[in-house]
């Protein structure tokens, strides 16, 4: 299978998926705009704009609150706690990093700092990559678990505590 044939297959799949939104079929049909291109077409300049730091602190930051922030309100809205913890650790980890970042001042010391940035937010993010989870484990809990372990309550422990007690309410 040659690149341009996977290059194809993947654009198919992404209008395939692109199908389910009806905004994007009416603007295809109004336009005569292949949806699957509008939206690459917006995807480019947005990288284009962070790549070349033209308002590049607010979209990444706009980045990572747009998606998480959706997927964050899904998960509340859901009965299952696993994406609950999920989002959670996202938005510590989130949080973590751009105390960090400040700190550090780090957008005067790292060239094309909000093109890594963008790409650490979006890793973070979805959640087929977790990678959120995998930078709280390896930074963020070896950091300051010792903080949090000499209460003797577990998170579990505390998360019961605090679903009877809005239970009660």
């Amino acid at each position: 299978m040659s690149f341009q044939d996977k290059a194809q297959h993947q654009v198919s799949q992404l209008d395939k998926e692109l199908s389910k939104y009806q905004m994007l079929n009416d603007f295809e049909r109004q336009s005569s705009v292949p949806k699957v291109y509008a939206v690459l077409g917006l995807a480019g300049l947005y990288f284009f704009f962070v790549f070349f730091n033209i308002g590049g602190k607010f979209l990444v930051d706009f980045a990572g609150f747009i998606l998480p922030g959706y997927y964050s309100l899904d998960a509340l809205f859901s009965s299952s706690k696993v994406d609950d913890t999920q989002w959670l650790t996202y938005w510590v980890v989130y949080a973590f990093l751009n105390v960090l970042e400040n700190l550090v001042n780090a957008v005067y010391w790292f060239p094309f700092y909000y093109v890594f940035k963008f790409v650490l937010i979006l890793w973070m993010a979805l959640p087929m990559t977790n990678g959120a989870q995998v930078v709280f484990r390896s930074v963020i809990q070896p950091v300051f678990s010792r903080f949090f372990s000499s209460t003797g309550s577990t998170s579990a422990d505390l998360r019961a505590k605090a679903d009877s007690a809005t239970k009660n309410q």
